[in-house]
This record gives C-alpha cells, sequence and structure tokens, in this order.
C-alpha cells in the first residue's frame, strides 16, 4: 500500500473488505474524493458532560456515568443550544495494520458552529484512530450557537484514512508552491502554508457574521431555506479591524485563494496559541481538487469559522490566524472536488452554510 491519505477507491475497497462496515450498506454519496462521510444513528443520548473513553474502556461502558436521558432520533428530534449529546454511528471500523484514522466536522457543521467529535472504544483523545482499531464509532455534538433538528442518516462529520504519514515539509512545500502555486500572493511557510483574515474586502464593507444568540431551531435537511438575518447580524468596518466578543461566534473569510491540487489533500490547524485570545475553528479538510482549476475552481477562499475567548480582542486585516498542512494523496481519486459531485464551496468566498439563504 502506497503512503499517504486514501483516495475514494481505495475506501470503496475497505468497505469490500469489511474494514469499514455499516449496520445499512454505505451509499456512494457518502464517499468524498479523500474522505467519508460518517451518518448518525437512531438514538441520542443527552449527557451531562463530554468525556472519552480512556485507555481500555469501552464508550458504551462508560455512558451509564453520563447519561441523563435517551431520544428516539427517527421522527427528528432538537439537539439544543449548550447541551452535550452522544449519538452512536451506522459506520464501524476495523483497521488493518498501517492505516489509521482521523475525523473532522463537515464544512456545513463547522459553519453552524456545532461542534462535532468522533470517539472510539479505548480513545485518549478525540477525532483520533489508531491503526488495528476494531469496534464501534460515536459522535459527540454540541451546539453552540443553534439549536439544531437532526434524523439518523445525517451526515455532521467525516473520516480521512492513512497508511503511513505522508504530510508535507516545509522545504516540500515550498517546491510544490513553485511547480503549482497553492495561494494567491507571497506564501507565509511555517509548519504548512499559512493563511490571513480578510477584513478589507474589495466588493464593499461586508466583512463577515456573527451569530445572534437568540433563534430558532435550523433542520438540517432545509437547503437554502432560512433566512440569514434571522440568524446572522453582519459584521462591517470601514478601519480593517473588529474586535471580537467573548463566547461570540464569527464568520469571516482569508484573505488568500486557496488551491489543493488532485494528488495532494489538506487539513485547516492553529496557527499559534500565543498570537491571540481567540481560535479559529479547524472543522475542515480540504479535498484534492478545491479551488483547483481542473474541478472547476479558480482558487478557493478559506471560510473562517471563529470564536473569542476570555477577553475581547482586536482582529486586524491581513492578521495570520491559521495555516493548511498539506499531504500527498496515496493515489489520485477518481473524482476531485467541484468536479461531478455535489460541492457546496468550490470557488467559495465569504459564505454561509448551505442551510441560509439571503434576507
Amino acid at each position: 500500500m502506497s503512503t499517504g491519505v486514501l483516495p475514494d477507491h481505495a475506501l470503496r475497497a475497505m468497505i469490500a473488505r469489511g474494514e469499514i462496515g455499516a449496520e445499512t450498506p454505505v451509499l456512494p454519496e457518502q464517499l468524498q474524493p479523500a474522505s467519508l462521510d460518517l451518518r448518525l444513528g437512531n438514538i441520542a443520548y443527552r449527557v451531562r458532560a463530554s468525556f472519552l473513553a480512556g485507555r481500555g474502556n469501552r464508550v458504551a461502558a462508560r455512558l451509564p456515568e453520563f447519561e441523563m436521558h435517551r431520544m428516539d432520533l427517527g421522527a427528528g428530534a432538537v439537539l439544543e443550544k449548550g447541551c452535550v449529546y452522544l449519538v452512536p454511528l451506522l459506520e464501524r471500523l476495523a483497521l488493518p495494520a498501517g492505516v489509521t484514522a482521523v475525523a473532522n466536522a463537515k464544512s456545513s457543521t463547522g459553519r453552524l458552529d456545532l461542534l462535532t467529535r468522533l470517539l472510539a472504544d479505548g480513545g485518549a483523545e478525540f477525532d483520533r484512530i489508531p491503526e488495528g482499531y476494531a469496534g464501534p464509532l460515536y459522535a459527540e455534538i454540541c451546539p453552540l450557537s443553534f439549536s439544531v433538528l437532526v434524523r439518523p442518516g445525517m451526515r455532521l462529520n467525516q473520516i480521512r484514512f492513512r497508511a503511513g504519514q505522508a504530510v508535507l515539509t516545509d522545504a516540500e512545500l515550498a517546491r510544490l508552491h513553485a511547480e503549482e502555486p497553492l495561494v494567491s500572493g507571497t506564501p507565509l511557510i511555517d509548519g504548512g502554508l499559512g493563511f490571513s483574515v480578510d477584513l478589507r474586502p474589495e466588493t464593499g464593507d461586508l466583512l463577515g457574521y456573527r451569530a445572534k444568540p437568540h433563534t430558532g431551531v435550523i433542520d438540517l435537511d432545509r437547503i437554502a431555506h432560512y433566512p440569514a438575518s434571522e440568524f446572522w447580524e453582519e459584521i462591517r468596518s470601514s478601519d480593517g479591524r473588529i474586535i471580537l466578543d467573548p463566547g461570540a461566534f464569527y464568520i469571516l473569510v482569508s484573505r488568500e485563494a486557496v488551491t489543493i491540487p488532485p494528488d495532494h489533500a489538506a487539513e485547516m490547524a492553529p496557527y499559534l496559541a500565543m498570537v491571540g485570545e481567540f481560535r479559529v475553528h479547524y472543522a475542515g479538510f480540504f479535498d484534492p481538487g478545491f479551488g483547483h482549476g481542473a474541478a472547476g475552481g479558480t482558487g478557493s477562499r478559506g471560510v473562517l469559522e471563529v470564536r473569542c475567548h476570555e477577553a475581547p480582542f482586536v482582529l486586524e486585516h491581513a492578521q495570520v490566524v491559521g495555516r493548511l498542512v498539506y499531504e500527498r494523496m496515496a493515489a489520485a481519486p477518481e473524482r476531485l472536488y467541484g468536479a461531478g459531485i455535489a460541492s457546496n464551496y468550490q470557488g467559495q468566498g465569504l459564505k454561509l452554510s448551505k442551510h441560509f439563504r439571503a434576507g
């Protein structure tokens, strides 16, 4: 097996071998160019706190310590803002030696400030599955800004499989950028490809959005349904800076347009905790072809999901807020992001999740 991120056709082979299993067959639309969408099961457990199974422990065995009540998702159920839920997923794994997995929230999930993390038996950290793991998977879901209506089969997070490690060093990243520009402008390469925030847009003074604190429920099956103005406050500025309020959630956009070549994948990662009292969500897998000409892109901005911590913080135009870590693919995927698949964010700029419409 080649080293790198496993593409769609390799995931199909894993399904055929039973290394990826499910209570109901995996659907073709779950397969992305370099990841697999995971589906919610039929039951959600309201728990009093987030928890990890811990080494040698099963999640199901720890659940009675934290369970408050359970809900049948069959007819749809509301996950309330500020509460923590545990949902068994339909998929389970039996990973072979040499293959590990990492999970992340899907783009639309992150843009709703819907904290979604993967748990597994014996896990001492979220979103990381070691080689040889055999067992069930669970999603921990904590709606932070909006209450949401969910049903079985909804796909809130995704999982990426790796054979060995193929993260590009800074020198390799610089060579790749010289061969095929990965970002508009001069690249900042330091532990990945740095990107900054755009607070001086060319198309007006709209910088982003801030989630309103008291809103209705969002049904995750409703696309382009909710008026944005009922859930979001527009953020505008004439001086290229904004003050982030503690506890508030913002949708902003990167200054740079990003490209992911067809034979690579990337993941958004935090930059430095020392740069300020805020966090840019790293709820982002970037698939092969994102922003790439071969997949109908001309560079795509990175949408930034920003939450401020303890103190108000001034965020200024061109401030570096995150980085993209690039990895080689083990093989090229059969389909690229944006090319023949339902890719909602190819060629994107500042954009809310697909659930909202203008108004």
